[in-house]
């Protein structure tokens, strides 16, 4: 089949949808489908790795505050008639639109294509989403035209729904788990004879819980001397989180900084436990598989997302969202107790073998041919433009 990924995000600043869609093309690819990747670019080339698939770039995008973080997307009309023209010259067997829902690009991607077409959606969030209710009378009345519907997860799947009512499968996010399971170098900041606690994500998103982390780490760094916080990821500490740095006197929190895709594993690997202090708005535990991945003992809050992926007490240890108390109190539970933290560790291991890339991609290709089986004429085009 020739089929066309098309991204709504900038593929110039990596994120988890643009990684889903190239580790997903270049797996599709490797099994003898022709694939090419469609998506805004503000650089000459993706920093995103997309192997030997097909890029085509199509310009700059705009930042855009949107669930906590920012997206980055394109509003261009140009960029617009560019992918009408590119998908009617095409006609390719599949058009699979990631975040089919996001204007503009995706909007246009799926009004436009002659082709059977198939939206994943990805995002989620607990509460009401205005973008999306401002867009739905639109939408409802055929400006999103799919054959097929994925969501990578219930929450997802939910989220969807309110404003897209229909049928959608659950397939969710795949992961290079080979990449994170096989031994990497150790850090140098991990020792071995400190208890290495682990957060990985974007420090300056207060949804990724960082304050939670720090505010847990405070009330037992004086009961365990040896206890550390590591934090991985680019940006800078908002105002509370170094409030609470001060206050608390937590002058010894190791902040590594963003990493590259190979140093990763290592700090999962090493981590005695890695901690998942999000606060929602997560429509899939990423973070949670790739610490499965790496038997990594894991303690997250217990948000949809990533309930979505483990269970409590069997990957890891779940707690209320925002409760520094309560996760300090997980946390003590793990440090008196070796022999759980590697009973979760080999729990995570055996769930994240079926979010293996090859798995993903069978239930995919699947859902793509059981759509192209149907012989389903592309909705006609919405003319209220």
């Amino acid at each position: 089949m020739r089929i066309a990924q098309v991204s709504p995000y900038d593929f110039a600043h990596p994120g988890g949808v643009q990684r889903h869609i190239a580790s997903l093309s270049r797996e599709l690819q490797l099994r003898g489908h022709e694939l090419s990747i469609l998506s805004p670019c503000s650089s000459e080339q993706s920093s995103v790795d997309t192997g030997d698939v097909k890029f085509h770039s199509f310009g700059r995008s705009v930042p855009i505050p949107t669930a906590g973080s920012i997206a980055r997307i394109s509003f261009s009309v140009w960029h617009e008639w560019r992918l009408k023209n590119m998908l009617e010259f095409e006609q390719f067997d599949i058009v699979h639109i990631h975040e089919p829902l996001m204007p503009m690009f995706a909007l246009t991607a799926s009004r436009f294509s002659p082709s059977a077409t198939i939206g994943t959606f990805h995002a989620y969030n607990e509460g009401r989403g205005n973008g999306y209710t401002i867009w739905k009378r639109i939408l409802n009345r055929g400006a999103i035209r799919l054959n097929g519907r994925i969501a990578v997860s219930k929450p997802a799947k939910n989220f969807a729904n309110r404003y897209f009512p229909g049928d959608y499968r659950v397939i969710p996010n795949g992961l290079d788990v080979d990449r994170f399971s096989m031994p990497a170098p150790k850090p140098s900041v991990m020792k071995d004879a400190d208890i290495n606690m682990v957060f990985v994500g974007r420090v300056n998103e207060s949804r990724k819980g960082l304050k939670y982390a720090l505010g847990a780490y405070s009330l037992l760094k004086w009961e365990y001397p040896n206890l550390r916080l590591i934090v991985v990821g680019g940006g800078v500490p908002d105002r509370e989180s170094y409030r609470m740095m001060g206050e608390r006197s937590l002058d010894d929190v190791v902040f590594v900084g963003p990493v590259s895709d190979n140093e990763l594993p290592g700090f999962y690997q090493n981590a005695d436990i890695f901690l998942a202090p999000n606060t929602g708005k997560e429509s899939f535990g990423f973070i949670i598989i790739e610490a499965m991945s790496a038997s990594a003992p894991i303690i997250a809050s217990d948000i949809p997302g990533f309930a979505s992926v483990m269970e409590d007490g069997k990957e890891g240890l779940m707690v209320k969202p925002k409760d520094e108390a309560a996760m300090a109190q997980a946390i003590k539970r793990l440090i008196h107790n070796p022999g759980l933290r590697a009973q979760l560790g080999v729990g995570g291991r055996a769930t994240v073998d079926q979010y293996r890339w090859d798995r993903i991609a069978d239930k995919v290709l699947a859902y793509y041919e059981e759509v192209t089986d149907k012989k389903l004429v592309p909705p006609a085009h919405y003319r209220g433009w």
